[in-house]
């Protein structure tokens, strides 16, 4: 059975107690905590495998609570799904600049597992990944790492994973809906207008090599073929 260990954060009793059941009984090694601040520190003590995050919590929200362990180098790379009642396209949109995933409440336990699942299984493929090489960027799946003409820049978890998918089939053109079911799985609930938001702000950080993702009209992106 599976022993990662997942930290759960919310400060709904009877949801904690819901999730804590469920994933034991999975094999996790389960920790949970109620507010913020104590997120921040057993993140950082316990270094877990995941994740799960309600956005409305006491004291710090769990925005400011992912925004934490993305600028900390010693958590940056722990996965995080966001679990939470709020489910404007505004809010989910911020949620997965941040996060890993994002599922609305109320929930279904086997939902939230198959999601676990998933982010575990990408886990696992990226850190058996090569390194891509396309024209002047580099991709370091493992680490999560992307080089623009040598030098590092920052994205955020949706950004990457969108460049590995359109990169890893340089001329591959994909519907945005097509680019949801590869980044998240299918039927996410996410419209395809944020792909586009998602693909804006990744050109912006491509910089000089922003063109090298091309939108074809009515259809959707692809990676440029020979950058």
């Amino acid at each position: 059975m599976s022993k990662e260990n997942i930290l759960v954060v919310d400060d709904e009793e009877d949801i904690v107690e819901l999730i804590r059941y469920n994933l034991a009984s999975e094999g996790y090694d389960v920790v949970c905590t109620g507010t913020g601040e104590e997120a921040v520190r057993l993140a950082k003590s316990k270094q877990p495998d995941l994740v799960i995050l309600d956005l409305m919590l006491p004291g710090i929200s769990g925005i400011d609570v992912a925004k934490k362990l993305r600028a900390d180098q010693k958590t940056r790379h722990i996965p995080i799904i966001m679990l939470t009642a709020r489910s404007e396209e505004s809010d989910i949109i911020k949620g997965l600049e941040l996060a890993d995933d994002y599922i609305t409440k109320p929930f279904s336990p086997k939902i939230l597992s198959a999601r676990i699942g998933a982010v575990f299984r990408r886990k696992s493929e990226d850190s058996e990944n090569e390194m891509i090489y396309r024209g002047d960027i580099t991709i370091y799946p493992g680490r999560r790492r992307v080089e623009v003409c040598g030098e590092s820049i920052e994205l955020s978890f949706s950004e990457f994973q969108i460049l590995v998918v359109l990169s890893n089939r340089p001329g591959w053109v994909f519907t945005r809906s097509h680019i949801v079911d590869e980044v998240r799985g299918d039927n996410y609930p996410v419209t395809e207008r944020s792909v586009d938001v998602q693909i804006v702000g990744l050109r912006k950080k491509l910089g000089s090599c922003g063109h090298y993702i091309e939108t074809v009209r009515s259809v959707g992106y692809r990676f440029k073929e020979n950058p």
